[in-house]
């Protein structure tokens, strides 16, 4: 059957042979010309002409047509692009949420099938997220008629950092009841296919950089804002993720070694200021009025002063704190994401402001090309999600 050739081939040791680089590298990028593929892999074109020749005969790749027209085989006349066959692989991202999971079902070709979620108590366990994900995921495939055969992998985005070594997730984490469970493991057991778990700030940055605003880009630091602060390192096109997993986690750099306890165990870190938990408990007890990082975006939209107060000063201590990112990385490009970064200018303005005051790089005028792009997410909601798609098609070939 053309799924589980493709799957052997996705699966395969990266660039075991021509036509498992080819198909891997169709499912990192989706769709590519002959000419791209060769760009990319490597390979000879007569290679790539000969395992593109293999993969049809079994259906496993179609072909297309190309956006761009192909200048080398005559004006105007149409490029032929090529595409794995979207009936014979798919994959699921599957967010863990605090409060919620959602699963994303999306073809080979990077489309998406269906996206849903659903609400969980708070601190909901390991074994009952794997028992709602797997009903989620299942009814997905069953509700659209698609085989559970097709399913190539899955894509886990928790809430917390995971040792690269083990595949546990750490100490630090915001599921702390989940510290040491692999939770890849976990969903393996009743899957029974391969599984990808990540931290799902790494899981929006995936997302950013084969999707979004950070296409095109091997460099970039993605910066999630909302109650918590956490983070995402892209190096030469790939994650970093330290020794221990914990590579990104900006919420807890220290910018007050005096400050208040963190969830972490240490003092003054930059989530404690940065992020909205401590501003939004303020208010309540300030106005007895209970908001959620959703209403408080609505209302500084909306013209609203002290929500658009308090999304300024998250900004400014962020800004801060990328600032201190800034001397050990200097980063060219940097992605906000979170729920706090759907506020829009509201929040990269200011941040911005800040983050030219205290990087040692400062904005030096148009004719000197060092200052740092700040963009906003182009997710809203479905980042980590979608990138939990993203870790299947970039990872398989390379975890075996």
């Amino acid at each position: 059957m053309p799924h589980s050739q493709l799957r052997t081939l996705m699966n395969q040791q990266m660039g075991a042979t021509a036509a498992a680089r080819v198909v891997q590298t169709l499912g990192e990028h989706g769709t590519l010309s002959a000419t791209q593929i060769a760009r990319i892999t490597g390979l000879a074109k007569s290679t790539i002409s000969a395992a593109l020749s293999s993969l049809r005969a079994s259906d496993m790749v179609i072909e297309v047509p190309s956006a761009v027209r192909d200048r080398s085989v005559g004006a105007g006349r149409p490029a032929i692009s090529i595409t794995l066959n979207p009936a014979v692989g798919t994959c699921v991202g599957v967010l863990l949420g605090g409060e919620h999971i959602q699963v994303i079902l999306a073809d080979v070709t990077h489309t998406v099938i269906s996206d849903a979620s659903k609400p969980m108590a708070s601190d909901y366990t390991p074994d009952e997220a794997v028992a709602t994900a797997s009903a989620m995921i299942w009814e997905a495939y069953r509700s659209r008629d698609l085989s559970l055969e097709t399913m190539l992998g899955v894509g886990i985005a928790v809430a917390g950092p995971i040792n690269p070594r083990d595949g546990k997730i750490l100490r630090a984490s915001g599921v702390p009841t989940w510290t040491g469970v692999n939770i890849a493991d976990e969903f393996k057991r009743v899957l029974g296919c391969p599984v990808i778990a990540e931290n799902e700030s790494n899981c929006s940055a995936v997302a950013e950089l084969m999707w979004g605003v950070a296409t095109g880009y091997e460099d970039f630091v993605f910066l999630t804002m909302d109650v918590a602060v956490g983070g995402a390192v892209v190096s030469r096109g790939q994650l970093l993720s330290g020794h221990a997993g914990a590579a990104g986690e900006f919420g807890h750099i220290c910018v007050d070694p005096n400050g208040a306890q963190c969830r972490c165990g240490k003092r003054g870190c930059l989530e404690l200021y940065a992020g909205l938990e401590e501003p939004l408990a303020r208010y309540t007890s300030e106005s007895r009025q209970q908001l959620t990082i959703a209403e408080v975006v609505s209302r500084a939209l909306e013209g609203d002063q002290s929500c658009r107060a308090m999304i300024a000063e998250v900004a400014r201590v962020a800004g801060h704190g990328l600032g201190i990112i800034s001397s050990v990385i200097d980063p060219g490009l940097v992605v906000v994401g979170g729920r706090l970064a759907m506020a829009g200018e509201l929040l990269l303005s200011p941040l911005r402001t800040s983050y030219q005051k205290h990087s040692l790089v400062r904005q030096s005028g148009p004719e000197v090309d060092t200052d740092t792009l700040v963009l906003g997410s182009a997710f809203s909601g479905r980042g980590a999600c979608l990138g939990a798609v993203g870790m299947v098609l970039r990872n398989c070939g390379r975890s075996g």
